[in-house]
């Protein structure tokens, strides 16, 4: 009997020693003293790998919703590191540019000048072209660029609309189709998806040429006034994609725009168009609806578009109201 009490104690007493050596052992490795150090002190710890930072917020292709009430909407976004081409089922359709092409009516002006430099008055035609979207300004730099008012026989567009085609790719854009306005620059027809192309064009240098598109871009970042500073020739462009873009996107670098924006009595709509252009994206929102929305339904449509493309969506997103009427 007393053996086997004997025995029982030696086994709890391995059991217990067992228990305790853990995490003496435990201790020893923590303080470096292990098998590998012969037990000199001097502590060590594996850094946990710091977490990688979330990519910086951008425009991505995504789903649209938004209410709108009028004759037309589309809007198309281009990556501009793929080229891919994304939007609404109808960004192939068109509509009138109107002051969206001021940008490139400079652009092409600029490009055939080459190394040399335009006449001082020129070149403040073309400043005021694009920053205060002035209609006299846009016109000078136009004549220059070889455009004529003149209808041309056909249906073909003009030279400088003819290069915009043929430099950009453009596959939708064609010649103004409303008597007697087919040969005005305003009444050319783009579709959003030409739009984007359009402004990838401007962006990578293709329209303005090696010497002048850094300062094409910088005009159109340096756009101003809002859809309150209109004028009958000229007026404020500085609204619409802009608006809805995060301070984090526009913290990256400059956005380049140009708006188009016509209330037009022959169909008894605002014709709006919005374009922005960066380093990442292009994109491009038309839109034309009733007159008595006014301009500032537009601007916010651009607007809203815009945040929703956003990714990833930043909680502190511009919130855009919305017309509670007819989804598209």
């Amino acid at each position: 009997m007393r053996s086997r009490v004997t025995m029982v104690l030696a086994v709890v007493a391995v059991l217990l020693g067992g228990v305790l050596l853990v995490p003496a052992a435990y201790a020893r490795l923590s303080a470096g003293d292990d098998a590998g150090n012969g037990g000199g002190g001097g502590g060590s710890s594996v850094a946990a790998p710091a977490p990688t930072p979330p990519p910086p917020p951008t425009l991505a292709a995504g789903p649209v919703s938004v209410n709108f009430t009028g004759e037309f909407f589309s809007w198309a976004l281009m990556d501009r590191k793929t080229g891919a081409i994304s939007g609404s089922k109808n960004m192939a359709s068109t509509s009138s540019t109107e002051s969206m092409i001021k940008a490139w009516i400079v652009s092409d002006y600029l490009r055939q000048l080459g190394d040399k430099e335009p006449p001082e008055s020129m070149l403040k035609a073309a400043s005021l072209a694009i920053r205060d979207s002035n209609d006299k300004a846009a016109n000078q730099v136009y004549s220059a660029a070889g455009g004529s008012y003149r209808i041309p026989a056909g249906t073909q567009p003009g030279p400088v609309i003819k290069r915009a085609i043929s430099i950009c790719g453009l596959t939708d854009t064609k010649r103004g189709d409303v008597k007697p306005y087919e040969g005005y620059w305003s009444f050319t027809r783009m579709s959003p998806r030409d739009a984007v192309r359009l402004g990838d064009c401007i962006a990578d240098g293709k329209a303005a040429g090696k010497k002048w598109t850094k300062w094409v871009l910088d005009e159109m970042s340096k756009v101003r006034g809002s859809v309150k500073d209109q004028q009958t020739t000229s007026g404020g462009g500085k609204w619409g994609i802009i608006d809805g873009l995060p301070a984090s996107i526009k913290a990256q670098g400059p956005v380049s725009i140009k708006n188009g924006w016509t209330m037009l009595n022959y169909d008894g709509n605002w014709h709006v168009n919005c374009l922005a252009v960066t380093g990442k994206w292009s994109l491009a929102v038309m839109m034309r609806y009733p007159q008595k929305n006014g301009l500032s339904y537009g601007a916010k449509v651009c607007a809203s578009v815009a945040t929703q493309l956003v990714t990833p969506q930043p909680g502190a997103a511009l919130k855009v109201p919305q017309q509670p009427v007819g989804k598209l």
